[in-house]
């Protein structure tokens, strides 16, 4: 009797290991079967839900003194990047007749009424500066330094990540001959790396040389400055000699200027602070 009944147990234990309960995600349970005489129905996985992924946010770029012989450069070469662009100078659009000029939004505004950057600055990301002038010293001081300032306190204040400015090489004499221009350039580059300490780069080039366009005439700079920039930039010890050292600054390519420039504005590992025309002339040769 008792061989019977664990023959029993014996039959129920094997019948029961011939079947596999399964709960799915879904939570609908189902049966394997290790019987050969029935055919299972195919697994059915629930699909997964879709995940919808924000795209990451457009750089917007404002360019000061954009429609200028270096802004429109920069305009151009941020376009070529995929930047949103748009610029703000006294006399608005540029005269550029070029197809990438209707990709910038062009604002007319004067950086001496800072109260008109407000709207202008909404949304944008990073600021490029090319403003500055010559004239009289206390005209140059308010263009290159007053205007700048301005334009860097608001920036700041409104929350633009980073601002580059282009300001000037020290050329010796020079800087007594245009003292306003200079010490303008010098108070926007202490205002600079106060507001913008880690993220306000200075780009300080010499003669800058490209195809620059005067009223109706376009003059080739680069038939001067091409040849000069590949002598001197080799020729860095002549420029600590006092006096005219630093007129054999290397010149450096409008094309070098902006694509430091840009890169600068939007690269967040671009270390911030000074550099140099031989900072430019390095940073330019890279892709």
């Amino acid at each position: 009797m008792k061989s019977m009944i664990s023959l029993s147990r014996l039959l129920n234990s094997q019948a029961s290991l011939q079947r596999l309960y399964v709960v799915p995600a879904s939570g609908s349970g189902r049966y394997f079967t290790t019987d050969s005489n029935k055919v299972d129905e195919p697994f059915k996985v629930p699909e997964a839900e879709t995940v919808h992924v924000p795209p990451p946010p457009t750089e917007k770029l404002l360019v000061l003194g954009g429609n200028g012989f270096v802004g429109s450069n920069i305009c151009k070469g941020a376009l070529d990047r995929g930047l949103s662009v748009s610029s703000l100078s006294r006399s608005g659009r540029s005269n550029v007749n070029e197809s990438w000029a209707n990709n910038v939004v062009w604002h007319k505004g004067d950086l001496l009424e800072p109260d008109s950057l407000k709207d202008i600055l909404k949304d944008v990301t990073s600021v490029i500066s090319c403003v500055g002038a010559f004239g009289s010293n206390s005209y140059m001081y308010k263009i290159s330094g007053t205007a700048n300032i301005n334009a860097i306190r608001a920036a700041s204040e409104l929350g633009v990540k980073r601002f580059v400015y282009i300001s000037a090489a020290d050329l010796g004499v020079a800087n007594y001959l245009m003292q306003g221009y200079y010490e303008g350039k010098r108070a926007a580059e202490t205002e600079l790396l106060t507001r913008f300490p880690y993220a306000g780069v200075i780009l300080r080039p010499g003669f800058i040389h490209g195809t620059r366009k005067v009223g109706g005439v376009k003059l080739p700079l680069g038939l001067i400055g091409s040849p000069l920039e590949m002598v001197l930039q080799h020729a860095k010890p002549l420029s600590r000699v006092p006096l005219v050292g630093p007129l054999l600054t290397p010149p450096v390519s409008v094309n070098a200027v902006a694509r430091v420039a840009v890169r600068a504005a939007t690269d967040s590992v671009f270390p911030p602070g000074i550099v140099d025309v031989y900072g430019i002339l390095r940073h330019g040769q890279q892709k």
